[in-house]
């Protein structure tokens, strides 16, 4: 009993410390630093867990697969610091050639995997370009469009929808070219990646929110979308993305098998990595069996690396590791939210709102489908999965919401009354620009004194025109007038 008021009076003082913490006026660019290196370094270290005794068995080098992985941390690290130097103008003119690019570069890996169906091969290469799947092989550099023309949408998409302002109320302005290039973008990247197009769904549905577009387009949205994901479910049965023509349709035996799970003895390919991603599960209980020590990954579970690394998570460290994961990906989300929130500009506000609708939505889509509250889609988890191409564009949206972070008008105001040195501004980032002043918005009529006579409503209930002046009485002499 008495010691009851002190621990309130410590969890009082706790909220306290945690609230002055969060007041900072550079917060918001900690915590996204913070979380997202956090997580860049748990991908790294288990995406060695989880490769190291495929590659030793393979090619005899257990190192293999990170420091690939590694390599492309580093790449993407420097798009971070590049990304964080540049200002809102320069991304909002980086929209629409970005967008341009992301569509040749779609169009040429459909035109080749269609190509390849027709052939029978497993490839189509025209000169240095080659296509397998959803990557594209420039050069022997390995690209992934899909990637790409998710940082490209949020770019453009910002762009678009600041330009219009207050138009976005009407059906029209949302028509041209919003849903046009929408509709495109989800075509060319549903017909391989029907997951990407699910998330890529989810940061326009985010990107419209922050808009405060009206509920209707939404609904309607969701109808569009759900009629989409329906027929490109169905096209896989005649080869379309990873499918195969006169073969089972693996997208509409993932929905089946969500929805009526089969007995783990009855369990086929469709559901063998959802059953064994849920024995990684429960083998690792609450605190796992230990950091490089899953027997799921020796050949067991399929893409451990990669779909369901969150499934070596949870065996390897458990409901602890789990959470800890989870933590970092909400802090990432307040970060981000809090971004959106806080800036001036419309568009730093719809982009920093899309880049978090899409690292979260991707994040949620992943872990529930590896838990079994969501249908398995195949999309990698940001910053933990390997893959050089997500992990990069993924690093490069951070660094824009940093530069955002440091555009919050309480940070820069911070930032320019006691500037870092000179070295620090030449080698980490610019001082951001000091807000401008807001417009003190404008007081209602009896706030603002009495309405001038020259409008003053005449008996008859008509304004006096403009020309027309009342005659004013001008007591007093002259010289006390001119006091």
């Amino acid at each position: 009993m008495p010691g009851t008021p002190l621990r309130g009076l410590d969890a009082a003082g706790g909220l306290a410390a945690l609230r002055g913490l969060l007041d900072r006026p550079l917060a918001s660019y900690y915590l996204l630093l913070s979380s997202a290196g956090l997580l860049l370094l748990i991908g790294l270290t288990m995406v060695f867990s989880a490769t190291s005794v495929r590659d030793y068995a393979e090619d005899g080098d257990a190192t293999a697969s990170v420091v690939k992985q590694a390599i492309f941390a580093v790449i993407g690290v420097i798009a971070f610091w590049a990304c964080q130097r540049l200002p809102a103008r320069t991304y909002r003119a980086l929209g629409r050639p970005l967008m341009l690019v992301a569509i040749a570069l779609l169009l040429v890996l459909n035109l080749l995997v269609a190509w390849a169906r027709v052939t029978g091969e497993e490839s189509a290469r025209i000169g240095p370009v080659e296509a397998r799947l959803l990557w594209l092989f420039i050069g022997g550099i390995q690209v992934q469009p899909s990637e790409l023309a998710k940082f490209a949408l949020v770019l453009w998409g910002a762009h678009v929808i600041a330009r219009k302002g207050a138009a976005l109320g009407w059906w029209r302005e949302l028509a041209t070219p919003l849903f046009p290039v929408v509709g495109l973008l989800f075509v060319l990247v549903g017909y391989n990646d029907l997951g990407t197009m699910i998330c890529m769904l989810a940061l326009v549905v985010g990107l419209l929110w922050a808009a405060g577009v009206r509920m209707r387009v939404f609904g309607a949205l969701s109808v569009a979308g759900l009629a989409g994901i329906g027929l490109l479910i169905a096209v896989a049965s005649i080869g379309a993305g990873s499918g195969e023509k006169d073969a089972e349709n693996y997208r509409l035996a993932r929905l089946t098998n969500f929805l009526n799970p089969s007995p783990p003895d009855q369990c086929g390919d469709p559901c063998w990595q959802l059953y064994q991603g849920r024995l990684a599960i429960e083998h690792g209980g609450w605190f796992g069996v230990g950091l490089g020590k899953s027997s799921l990954k020796w050949n067991w579970l399929p893409e451990a690396h990669n779909d369901f690394i969150f499934a070596i998570i949870a065996e390897e460290l458990g409901v602890v590791g789990c959470a800890v994961v989870l933590t970092l990906f909400a802090v990432l989300a307040y970060s981000g939210l809090r971004i959106a929130r806080r800036v001036e500009d419309p568009f730093r506000r719809l982009a920093a709102a899309a880049v978090t609708t899409w690292l979260v939505s991707q994040a949620v889509i992943n872990i529930g489908g590896v838990v079994g509250l969501l249908p398995i889609t195949g999309l990698p988890l940001p910053f933990i999965s390997d893959g050089g191409s997500a992990l990069v564009v993924t690093l490069a949206a951070v660094g824009m919401l940093a530069s955002f972070a440091r555009a919050e008008p309480d940070a820069a105001r911070a930032l320019h009354a006691r500037p870092p040195a000179r070295w620090v501004r030449l080698l980490w980032a610019p001082l951001p620009p000091l807000p401008g002043r807001r417009r003190r918005a404008a007081a209602p009529a009896g706030a603002q004194g009495p309405v001038p006579r020259a409008r003053e409503r005449r008996e008859d209930g008509q304004a006096a025109p403009r020309g027309a002046r009342q005659t004013r009485a001008r007591g007093g002499t002259a010289s006390e007038r001119r006091r």
